[in-house]
C-alpha cells in the first residue's frame, strides 16, 4: 500500500447517500466522488491482502458516470502498484467469471437496474461476489489518502490513465455458453432482443445467433434506460406487446443494465416473472439443492421438482452464503425473484463443464428458457405450473430508514386490523426481511425497504395475476394511509 497521510477510517467518508446495498456499493452519482471511489478501492485492496495478486480485473456498464468512476478506481489500483485489467463494458457475470478463472479480484462499476443519476461498485474475490461479512470488514479498514483531492472530493488534477482493452473476459463468457449448448440449439426460432442500454446487448445477440436463432434487435438506446426486471415499466409492457404483434416472435429477451437479471417475454409479448423463468433453468440443470429468497414465488415448493429448497433474506450475498453451506457433491444453485441465477456447483452439459459462478447471471436463464420453445410455446409452459402469480411495485423517494422504522411498529394485532378486510385472517408473519404475511386464503403480502435505493417495495402473490395486482395496489393504499409524515414524498406506486 502507498504511504499516504493522514490515516482515516472508511466509515468517516461514508454517508447515507453512499453505502452497501443488497449487492454492492450504491449511491447518487454526485455522492460517488473520486475520493469516495478511490477510498473504497484502497479499502478493498487492503482487505483482500492484494499482495497475493498483481492484477485486478475492471469493468463497467453503459451509464454516463461509469467512465469517470472507472478512472478513479484505476488510479487507486495503479497507486497500489497493481495492474488494472481493462475488461471494458461487459456483463457483471462475465467479469466475475473471468476473475474466477484467472484467480484474481475484480471490480465492476454498475448501478444495475437503478436510474442513471445513481451508480455503484461491485467487488469480487477469485471465489466470487463478496458477502455481507466482507462488506463490513471493508468498511472497518483504516486507509491513507494522498493529497490529490479537492474539498469537494474530486481530483485536483483528473487522471487520464490509458490501459489497453483486453477482450479475454468477453470471449471467455461467450465460450462458456457456446461450448455447453449445441450449434442448432435455437434453430428455427425467431427471437427479439430488447437492447435498450443493457451492457450485454451485442453479446447476447451474438450468442443467440451462433446457437441458430434468427434475431431482430429492438429499441437500442443512446441514453441509459433503468430496466428493472422486478418492476417493469408500463412503456416496456406496451412495447413488448407491439413488437410481438409486428414480428410474431417466439420470444423477446433482454436484461437489466449489467446483465445479471433476465427479462423474457412469451410469444404474446407478456413479460414473465424472473422467479418463474429461473425455476425452469433450475429444472433444466437438474438442481437438487435450491436456494431462493423469501420473496420468490411459492410455486417452487409446489412444483416438487427439487429435493431441498431453502429460503433466505433478499440479496445475492445471502443466497451465496447459504449455497456455500450446502453439500457440493450434489447439484446446488440459487436464484432471486428478479431471475438472476447463481450456480453453486459445476454442471456437465453436452460433455462440457458449466463452471459454478457465485454471482447472478441472466444469459443462462435466457438460454434454458428458450429451449422449451422447440416443443411448446412459453405461454403454454407457464400454464402447466400450479396457479400462483406474483406482482411487485415500489414507492420511490422513501428513505430506507424511514420505511424500516415504520414497518418495525407493525405488530401482529395492527397488521390483522389493517389487512383483514383485504385478505382475511393472517396465518403466518415472517420478519426475516421486512414483513411477509400469509393469509388463510393463501394470498401473500410482503413489504420491505429496498436495499439499493430509497424505495419501499411490495410483493404480492395470489391464485391469479389480476388478483395479485389488485391486492398489491390495495395493500399499498392501506399502508400509505397508516404511514405518517409522507407529505413531501411522491406516493404514486411505480
Amino acid at each position: 500500500m502507498p504511504n499516504f497521510n493522514p490515516v482515516i477510517n472508511l466509515n468517516t467518508l461514508s454517508n447515507e447517500q453512499v453505502q452497501f446495498g443488497t449487492s454492492g456499493l450504491r449511491g447518487l452519482v454526485f455522492a460517488l466522488t473520486d475520493e469516495i471511489c478511490y477510498a473504497y478501492t484502497l479499502a478493498f485492496i487492503q482487505y483482500i491482502q492484494a499482495a497475493k495478486y498483481d492484477k485486478i480485473a475492471l469493468g463497467g456498464d453503459l451509464r454516463s458516470s461509469t467512465p469517470r468512476i472507472t478512472q478513479a478506481i484505476a488510479k487507486a489500483i495503479t497507486d497500489c502498484q497493481l495492474q488494472p485489467v481493462n475488461c471494458g463494458q461487459l456483463p457483471t457475470p462475465a467479469l466475475a467469471y473471468y476473475a474466477q478463472q484467472q484467480g484474481i479480484p475484480a471490480m465492476m462499476v454498475t448501478g444495475s437496474h437503478i436510474p442513471d443519476d445513481r451508480n455503484g461498485i461491485k467487488f469480487y474475490t477469485p471465489k466470487g461476489e463478496i458477502l455481507k461479512a466482507d462488506e463490513q470488514a471493508i468498511l472497518q479498514q483504516s486507509i491513507t489518502l494522498p493529497p490529490i483531492f479537492s474539498s469537494e472530493g474530486g481530483f485536483t488534477h483528473p487522471p487520464t490513465l490509458s490501459f489497453p482493452f483486453d477482450d479475454t473476459a468477453q470471449r471467455m463468457y461467450l465460450q462458456r455458453y457456446l461450448s455447453c449448448f449445441p450449434d442448432n440449439y435455437l434453430t428455427a426460432l425467431h427471437i427479439g432482443v430488447y437492447q435498450h442500454s443493457g451492457v450485454a446487448r451485442d453479446l447476447l445477440v451474438e450468442i443467440l445467433q451462433k446457437l441458430g436463432a434468427k434475431v431482430t434487435c429492438l429499441h437500442r438506446a443512446q441514453q441509459f434506460v433503468p430496466v428493472d426486471t422486478e418492476a417493469i415499466r408500463e412503456e416496456d409492457v406496451i412495447l413488448a406487446q407491439q413488437w410481438s404483434q409486428q414480428y410474431h416472435f417466439d420470444a423477446i429477451v433482454s436484461t437489466d443494465g449489467d446483465a445479471d437479471r433476465p427479462l423474457i417475454a412469451d410469444e404474446q409479448g407478456n413479460w414473465l416473472r424472473g422467479d418463474i423463468v429461473a425455476l425452469f433453468c433450475a429444472q433444466y440443470l437438474g438442481i437438487e439443492h435450491l436456494v431462493t429468497p423469501i420473496s420468490s414465488n411459492t410455486v417452487v415448493e409446489q412444483s416438487q421438482w427439487f429435493t431441498h429448497i431453502y429460503r433466505t433474506r433478499i440479496g445475492s450475498p445471502y443466497v451465496i452464503e447459504k449455497m456455500q453451506s450446502l453439500p457440493h457433491k450434489q447439484r446446488v444453485a440459487g436464484y432471486e425473484a428478479n431471475g438472476g441465477f447463481l450456480l453453486g456447483t459445476d454442471i456437465n452439459l453436452q460433455h462440457h463443464t458449466l463452471s459454478h459462478l457465485a454471482t447472478r447471471d441472466a444469459v443462462l436463464v435466457i438460454l434454458t428458457a428458450l429451449q422449451h420453445l422447440q416443443n411448446i410455446p412459453l405461454s403454454q409452459k407457464i400454464q402447466q405450473l400450479p396457479a400462483r402469480y406474483t406482482h411487485s411495485t415500489r414507492i420511490k423517494n422513501i428513505p430506507s430508514k424511514q420505511s424500516q422504522a415504520f414497518l418495525a411498529q407493525l405488530n401482529p394485532l395492527i397488521l390483522q386490523t389493517m389487512f383483514r378486510p383485504l385478505c382475511g385472517e393472517i396465518t403466518d408473519i415472517n420478519t426475516l426481511d421486512g414483513i411477509r404475511m400469509i393469509f388463510e386464503n393463501k394470498d401473500i403480502i410482503h413489504f420491505r425497504a429496498s436495499g439499493n435505493a430509497p424505495e419501499l417495495r411490495c410483493y404480492t402473490e395470489s391464485e391469479s395475476y389480476q388478483k395479485a395486482q389488485d391486492i398489491n395496489q390495495h395493500a399499498f393504499n392501506i399502508l400509505l394511509k397508516n404511514m405518517k409524515k409522507l407529505d413531501s414524498i411522491d406516493n404514486k406506486p411505480y
